[in-house]
């Protein structure tokens, strides 16, 4: 069995955004040689997740796909926008010390609740089956990773993982 790994970075803006990875991994496991398996995408950051959906086409004004925008705006309802400190009980006073004093973050970068909790609820992986060398994604499925910290730009990584023959 051959296993292989690659990351590509992201830079990512001051808001919940999606970025479309599916060309990344396909040329990843094109370029493996792998003919049958699997292909993992994942994202170590906590506020960020990996998703599989349909590509819907038409975007927003700031390109975001429909579709993922409407699934940010249900997620909206169930983790409202961390706006300002005490809306959630994370980060309390120590964390917020100890980014600061550890880390030289500034306390409103704390104010990213909302982004973790959509994280966990969407996950930070996705597997997809890798038949006849290509990804099994069906006819519109795409391989989405999205940074959900709205509070300032980051560089974000993704890993690929192919297991296979």
């Amino acid at each position: 069995m051959l296993s292989q790994s690659r990351s590509i970075t992201l830079e990512t803006p001051a808001r919940q955004e999606f970025f479309d990875v599916t060309q990344q991994l396909d040329d990843f496991v094109r370029e493996s040689g792998v003919n049958a398996g699997v292909a993992v995408a994942y994202s170590p950051h906590t506020s960020c997740c990996v998703l599989l959906q349909e590509e819907s086409e038409d975007v927003t004004y700031y390109g975001t796909q429909l579709l993922l925008q409407d699934t940010l705006n249900v997620l909206a309802r169930i983790a409202p926008p961390t706006r300002h400190e005490g809306q959630y009980l994370h980060p309390g006073p120590i964390h917020i010390r100890n980014a600061g004093e550890l880390r030289d973050e500034l306390p409103e970068w704390g104010l990213n609740t909302d982004g973790h909790i959509i994280s966990s609820i969407l996950g930070r992986s996705e597997v997809v089956p890798v038949v006849d060398g290509k990804l099994v994604l069906g006819e519109f499925g795409r391989v989405y990773f999205g940074d959900l910290d709205s509070v300032r730009p980051r560089t974000r990584t993704v890993h690929f993982q192919i297991l296979g023959e």
